[in-house]
C-alpha cells in the first residue's frame, strides 16, 4: 500500500480593484450579448463577469485594473456550430 501524497492548494485569486464602472460595463455588456444569443436561439449558461488575475510582478501592482472579464464559460458541440452559423451569417450582411 502506498502512502497519499499530499496534493498542493489550487492557486487563490487575489482580489482585484476594479473600478465600479468597469464592472458595471462587463455586466452589461455581458446581458446585452445574453440577449442577442437569447434572440437567435443560442444560450450559454455559464455566463459571467469576473476580474483579472493579479499581476504577478510589481510593475502594475498600485493601479486598478481596468476592465473586468466577460466569462462565456463552456458550450456542447451542437451551441458551438448554432454560434458559430450565426456569427457567420451576421458577418455576411
Amino acid at each position: 500500500m502506498t502512502s497519499a501524497t499530499p496534493k498542493p492548494p489550487l492557486p487563490r485569486r487575489t482580489p482585484q480593484r476594479v473600478a465600479p464602472e468597469k464592472i458595471q460595463e462587463a455586466v452589461e455588456a455581458r446581458d446585452a450579448l445574453a440577449a442577442a444569443l437569447t434572440g437567435a436561439g443560442i444560450q450559454l449558461p455559464a455566463m459571467d463577469v469576473r476580474t483579472p488575475w493579479p499581476v504577478t510582478d510589481d510593475s502594475d501592482a498600485g493601479r486598478a485594473t481596468r476592465y473586468a472579464l466577460i466569462h462565456l464559460g463552456v458550450c456542447s458541440a451542437p451551441v458551438a456550430l448554432a454560434l458559430a452559423a450565426v456569427i457567420v451569417y451576421g458577418a455576411g450582411r
